[in-house]
């Protein structure tokens, strides 16, 4: 296991990546975690994954899709817009939502 150091400027980098301001103190202490996680994750470089297949979905669910197709309901879009309060562009205008 080979030992994986952080540099201040890099925890400093991430954090500003992340919007973060950290103090000196959190600096030093997220040095220290961030090396242990990616001392961690150095672990898993080791073990021997070759007959171990990808899990892409471990409930065995999938993903139920339909062909999109056209339903004449036998009204058209004008006669639609004609119910709708007001309307801009062939389609219904709502007040803006921020």
């Amino acid at each position: 296991m080979t030992q994986t150091t952080i540099s201040t400027q890099d925890v400093s980098y991430i954090a500003g990546l992340a919007k973060i301001a950290v103090s000196d103190e959190e600096v030093a202490k997220l040095q220290q975690e961030l090396a242990a996680i990616l001392a961690y994750v150095a672990q898993l470089d080791e073990l021997d994954t070759s007959g171990v297949e990808p899990t892409y979905q471990v409930t065995g669910l999938r993903n139920v899709t339909r062909e999109d197709s056209l339903i004449d309901y036998g009204v058209s879009q004008a006669e639609l817009l004609k119910n709708a309060p007001h309307t801009q562009d062939n389609q219904i205008k709502v007040p803006k939502v921020l």
